[in-house]
């Protein structure tokens, strides 16, 4: 065999692996695209419990949604959503981002409609705001998104509204307080922090009788922004909800998230976590999102999620009198 020949047999070989390397490698990515697309559609239910209600309290029930990501002709997805008032929430938080489309507003409310017969507090995410626009996946790896400087404006107005008409509370940077069995909650909450509208309220202020009765602090934002967590930590939240990361949307199994779209550590892109602060410790809930960018339709190993928050009574301090 002469030099030549060895060569060009080379070559040929060189080609035939580069061949068989990129058919797998697209197959793979197949794939993964279709997993991804059955997986934005498996809906589930993360239940939590956290005992932080004052000494004598009822469990209360907080189901928290978020990431919504709404878009017409969901159908599995709105009778999803329609489903989760069978599970009786005594109260349910909007962390914001409903939308992921501009006539996706009263679609939505359909969905939502038997969810908002219940008591409800709200603050919007920036895709209330703004429609969501095709961008390279590969950049939330540079860092957290940033806003488009002629965004597609959404009808914010009338989804705000539409809550508020069935009662829901808006907490966009003010504070509230409301009753719920027999207990009263401090709300306060934020607009978006990833477009850097925050301007805290500080808590609901009442008469001297009733801030000496048991109450709870809860802090409600979209965006869980470091200094934001960090702030109402520092206020004496009793517990903080937040969503806007996806849990990574696209995670490694064994791993988690790779990114968190914002300044999260991704180990706490999803789930309940104390979060600390000058000496103070918060829960933290970070939903995993209920919906994804319209430009994005795909899960890989981090379902989408709504969350059931059942509070229940701090254990009883005892004193060791030997």
């Amino acid at each position: 065999m002469t030099f030549g020949d060895s060569l060009a047999d080379r070559v040929r070989s060189f080609g035939r692996g580069f061949a068989v390397t990129a058919a797998v490698g697209a197959a793979a990515g197949t794939a993964a695209a279709a997993y991804g697309w059955w997986e934005k559609d498996q809906f589930e239910v993360r239940h939590e419990t956290l005992p932080i209600l004052p000494e004598g309290s009822a469990p209360l029930r907080i189901l928290h949604l978020s990431d919504i990501h709404f878009v017409p002709g969901q159908v599995k997805k709105t009778q999803w959503l329609q489903a989760l008032a069978d599970l009786k929430p005594d109260l349910v938080v909007n962390t914001g981002d409903n939308l992921s489309h501009t006539k996706a507003i009263d679609p939505l409310i359909q969905a939502l409609k038997p969810l908002m017969e219940f008591p409800g507090v709200f603050v919007p995410g920036s895709n209330d705001y703004y429609a969501p626009r095709i961008k390279n996946p590969a950049g939330y790896f540079r860092g957290p998104s940033k806003p488009k400087k002629e965004p597609l404006q959404l009808d914010w107005p009338k989804l705000r509204s539409a809550f508020g008409m069935s009662g829901w509370i808006d907490l966009t940077n003010r504070a509230q307080s409301v009753v719920l069995n027999g207990l009263r909650f401090d709300f306060s909450g934020v607009d978006d922090p990833h477009l850097g509208r925050e301007r805290y309220a500080g808590w609901p202020r009442g008469t001297v009788n009733q801030d000496a009765r048991p109450h709870l602090k809860v802090a409600v934002i979209h965006a869980p922004y470091q200094r934001v967590l960090d702030h109402f930590t520092e206020a004496g939240a009793g517990l903080i909800i937040a969503g806007h990361t996806h849990g990574g949307q696209i995670c490694v199994p064994g791993f988690g998230a790779l990114v968190s779209n914002c300044d999260l550590p991704t180990w706490r892109a999803k789930g309940l976590h104390d979060w600390e602060s000058k000496g103070f410790t918060t829960p933290v809930n970070v939903s995993g999102g209920i919906g994804t960018s319209r430009f994005a339709p795909v899960r890989i190993a981090c379902r989408p999620e709504a969350v059931m928050l059942t509070l229940e009574e701090r254990p009883a301090v005892t004193h060791d009198n030997t």
